[in-house]
């Protein structure tokens, strides 16, 4: 096989992390850190920018959501993922049934499998279909009269799959159910309006299709009843108190913030409106269906979505472990995948037995000639693999 290592970097893991970062992103994080931070309680400085208002009336904006101050920010969505399904459990009291699907990442099956081994609550997961839904009429199935909780994705970080999510939220919003939405694929992938999705909570990471840094992220979260807060620290409100302040967003914001990861983010997202939200959609369904047509109908190349909603590309390679594959396209191509499960076993159990496959997924700065040149590359290893 031949060497290609004088090649430039493609890099096509971007449901993992995105890169490159926009010009923007790495400018805003620079004056960030070249000023006093703007601490609310915890400094005298001023004249310098209110990161966290600025950042949440972004996301408002951006999400078309209703409440600047219910924007919580949190390390990333595992830690939102985390505060929601735990302070759900802990505003509950009593045990009751949950509900999750087979798409789900482990931020949301370890979680709820670690509660439901300590008896607070019961778990059901529901599989998904042919086409990689899971679709309202699946979900109403496993809902149990104490069904009090679903969570559930929006988008497969494996198989690239996108739920309907509007009639599961409004069904949920009518049975007294309170449903979280894991948006990490989602948010800056395709247009989210949460006036028109009513959901308990919609959690977001920064650092993935919004261009952020790794360490910001969050959640919207509709009610900030439902759900109890399970850290406690200094807000720079209400110090005389010895319990946490109920205003939001210091009811779920203990500790300083991470003020260069809100730059990065409120510059992501005004890069991401400039360009076009339905641009980077379009974008992303034309990069897929160019690299899609470039690995061609090979045999030896198995995907296992053919059609995917969003730039995420998941497939084995015939006679050759997805990591040795991954390991040949970084080594001999200076390409760079992901390979492995994903951290998401059950989908990895229908579609591969458990044994993990190699994941492309492109970001709206991925070039066509990226796309080309890596779907060949996947060509030759696939034809290299069976002579």
């Amino acid at each position: 096989m031949a060497e290609h290592l004088a090649e430039p970097l493609i890099y096509l893991n971007n449901a993992a992390t995105s890169w490159p970062k926009p010009q923007e992103v790495l400018d805003e994080v620079t004056r960030c850190l070249q000023a006093p931070f703007f601490e609310h309680g915890r400094s005298t400085a001023g004249g310098v920018t209110d990161y966290p208002s600025a950042t949440r009336e972004a996301l408002v904006h951006f999400f078309n959501a209703e409440h600047p101050d219910h924007f919580i920010f949190t390390q990333n969505a595992t830690d939102s993922l985390n505060i929601l399904i735990h302070g759900f459990v802990k505003k509950q009291g009593a045990p009751f049934h949950a509900i999750t699907t087979e798409l789900e990442h482990n931020s949301v099956l370890r979680p709820l499998n670690a509660l439901a081994q300590e008896g607070r609550l019961s778990l059901s997961t529901v599989p998904f279909d042919d086409n990689f839904q899971v679709p309202l009429r699946e979900l109403k199935t496993a809902i149990r009269p104490d069904t009090r909780l679903i969570v559930m994705n929006h988008g497969s970080n494996v198989l690239g799959s996108l739920q309907n999510i509007r009639p599961v939220a409004e069904y949920c919003a009518d049975h007294n159910i309170f449903l979280i939405v894991d948006g990490a694929q989602t948010a800056g992938q395709v247009p989210i309006n949460l006036s028109e999705i009513p959901a308990g909570a919609f959690v977001f990471t920064g650092h993935k299709a919004l261009f952020g840094m790794p360490g910001i992220g969050g959640f919207y979260l509709a009610d900030p009843e439902a759900i109890l807060p399970v850290r406690q620290g200094g807000t720079g409100t209400d110090s005389r108190s010895l319990s946490p302040p109920d205003e939001m967003p210091q009811r779920f914001e203990p500790g300083t913030h991470n003020y260069p990861g809100m730059a990065s983010l409120l510059a992501g997202i005004r890069f991401i409106e400039r360009e076009g939200m339905d641009a980077i959609s379009t974008k992303g369904r034309d990069l897929t269906a160019l690299f899609l047509r470039g690995i061609g109908k090979d045999p030896n190349i198995i995907l296992h979505n053919p059609s995917p909603d969003l730039p995420v590309i998941s497939f084995n390679i015939r006679n050759l472990d997805n990591d040795e594959a991954g390991y040949i396209l970084a080594k001999a191509y200076n390409i760079i995948t992901r390979t492995g499960l994903h951290c998401a076993p059950l989908v990895h159990e229908r579609i591969d037995g458990g044994k993990g496959s190699v994941r492309v997924s492109l970001s709206c700065l991925t070039t066509p000639e990226e796309c080309r040149q890596a779907a060949e590359a996947v060509r030759e290893v696939a034809n290299g693999a069976n002579p």
